[in-house]
C-alpha cells in the first residue's frame, strides 16, 4: 500500500453516532436491545440502515433473503465484490454490540473509502445478513447467499411454520424468493467480519485484536435416560433407577473430562426435562440436549466418541437405558491464511497487538467458507459478556477494530 493509504482512518465520531442511533432501536432500557429477526424493532433497524446508506451516497441493495447492503462499486467492469459485515438482529434481550458493531464498522469503512476517492479493483459491499441468531433459521441470510439454504430447511423452522411465514410476509419476502439470493462464486472476492469476542481471552491477555483462525465445529444430540418411576419417599436411594441422577452425573463427568482431556473444547447440556415431573416421584425419564464444540476436526470426532462412551457408562452405573439421537454435526471452518496475514500486517502498521485464536461461537462467515476466502477479527469483550444487556466493548477497541478492517480492505481491494 502507498503511504496515503496506510494513513487513512475511519471517522470515530461518526461511527459512534451511527452506532448509538442504532442502539436506540429495540432498546430495552438496561443497555441491551431486543431485535429478534422480523420483529417490529428488527424491521425498524433495517429501515434505518437503508436510510443511512442512501444518505451516505452509497447504493442500497436487498435480495430475496432480505439481506440489506450498502454497495460501493469500482470502475472496473465485472469486478468481483469484497463483502464485509455482520447482522442487525439480536437474541431476545441481547446486547447492542453483537453483530451490530460489525455492520456499523463495515458501513463506516465504505463511507471512508468513498470520501477518500481511492481507486479500487474490487467492489465493496457492507452487508447485514438476515437472522444470524437463528430466531427462525440459524445463519439464514448467509446460507441463502452462499447457496446452502434448501427447501427442506423451511419445513421446520425454530419458530414454527406459522411464525416463520408471518415474518416473511411482514418483510415482503417469499419462500420461492429466498433461493434467488444465491451468489455465483466468481462474483465474490472474499468476506471480512469484525465481531466482539464474546469471551475473556483478549481482555485477560490485554491484546487489542484477535485474528480468527477457525470457527469451531460442533455436534449435538437429543438424549434421554430412561429409568423407573417410584415413590420418592419410600424408595431407598440404592433401589432407585433415577434418570435425574444419571443426567446429573453425566453433566459433571462431562465437565471434568473436557477440562482434563480436551482443553480447547467445550460441552454443554442446555435443556433438561424430567418425567413424570413431580417432587415426590423418582424421575422415570430425563430428556436433555447435548452440544459440544472443537476447533479441530479430529479432536471433534474424539470428543464425540468420548462423550457417548461416558453417557453409556453413566447409564450402566444407574441402571438406565440410554437413547441418543444425533441432531447434526458441523466440521470446523478454517479462515483464509492470506486474509489472516493481511489482518496481521494491518495490526502491525496500526501499532496494535494481535493474537491468533479460534471462534467458539458460530458466525455468518462460516456459511461462505466454500464460496470465497473468509476472515474474521475480534475486539475485546468486557468481562467476556455477550447475549445479555451487560455486553460491552470499550469504544477505543471498537475503533481499533474498524481501522484494522479498513486497512485490510485497502490491502485486498485497492488498485
Amino acid at each position: 500500500m502507498t503511504d496515503s493509504f496506510s494513513s487513512l482512518r475511519i471517522n470515530p465520531d461518526r461511527m459512534l453516532d451511527t452506532f448509538n442511533q442504532l442502539a436506540l432501536i429495540g432498546a430495552t432500557g438496561d443497555g441491551g436491545v431486543n431485535r429478534p429477526t422480523f420483529s417490529e424493532a428488527h424491521l425498524a433497524a433495517r429501515k434505518w440502515f437503508r436510510e443511512q446508506i442512501e444518505a451516505s451516497g452509497l447504493e442500497f441493495r436487498t435480495d430475496g433473503a432480505g439481506n440489506h447492503s450498502a454497495v460501493l462499486t469500482c470502475k472496473h467492469s465485472n469486478a468481483p465484490t469484497l463483502l464485509l459485515g455482520s447482522h442487525l438482529d439480536s437474541v431476545p434481550k441481547g446486547g447492542r454490540f453483537d453483530g451490530a458493531l460489525g455492520v456499523m464498522a463495515a458501513l463506516e469503512v465504505l463511507r471512508t473509502v468513498k470520501e477518500s476517492g481511492i481507486n479500487l479493483r474490487l467492489n465493496l459491499e457492507a452487508i447485514d445478513f438476515t437472522d444470524e441468531e437463528g430466531t427462525h433459521l440459524s445463519l439464514f441470510g448467509s446460507s441463502a447467499l452462499s447457496g446452502h439454504l434448501h427447501p427442506e430447511d423451511l419445513k421446520n423452522p425454530y419458530s414454527g411454520r406459522e411464525n416463520f411465514t408471518a415474518g416473511l410476509a411482514r418483510s415482503g419476502l417469499t419462500e420461492d424468493g429466498l433461493f434467488q439470493a444465491k451468489r455465483a462464486k466468481e462474483s465474490l472476492a472474499g468476506y471480512l467480519e469484525l465481531h466482539i469476542e464474546q469471551g475473556k481471552r483478549l481482555e485477560r491477555a490485554k491484546i487489542d485484536i484477535g485474528i480468527v483462525s477457525a470457527i469451531v465445529g460442533y455436534g449435538s444430540y437429543r438424549m434421554s435416560y430412561v429409568g423407573r418411576a417410584d415413590h420418592a419417599g419410600s424408595t431407598t436411594m440404592e433401589d432407585r433407577r433415577d434418570a435425574g441422577q444419571g443426567v446429573a452425573a453425566f453433566i459433571l463427568a462431562a465437565r471434568e473430562t473436557v477440562m482434563r482431556d480436551f482443553p480447547n473444547c467445550v460441552a454443554n447440556v442446555g435443556k433438561i426435562e424430567f418425567a413424570p415431573g413431580a417432587s415426590n416421584i423418582v424421575p422415570a425419564r430425563a430428556d436433555f440436549l447435548l452440544e459440544f464444540r472443537s476447533p479441530d476436526e479430529d479432536q471433534l470426532a474424539k470428543l464425540d466418541a468420548t462423550l457417548m462412551t461416558l453417557a453409556k457408562e453413566k447409564a450402566e452405573q444407574f441402571g438406565l437405558q440410554l437413547i441418543a439421537e444425533p441432531l447434526g454435526k458441523h466440521l470446523p471452518n478454517l479462515m483464509s491464511t492470506e486474509i489472516q496475514e493481511a489482518f496481521k500486517n494491518s495490526c502491525d502498521d496500526l501499532k496494535l497487538s494481535s493474537t491468533v485464536l479460534a471462534s467458539g461461537a458460530i458466525h455468518d462467515a462460516q456459511s461462505l467458507v466454500d464460496v470465497c476466502p473468509i476472515g474474521m477479527i475480534f475486539v475485546p469483550s468486557v468481562d467476556g459478556a455477550s447475549h445479555a444487556p451487560r455486553e460491552f466493548t470499550k469504544w477505543e477497541d471498537c475503533v481499533n477494530g474498524a481501522n484494522v478492517l479498513l486497512q485490510t480492505v485497502l490491502r485486498l481491494a485497492a488498485g
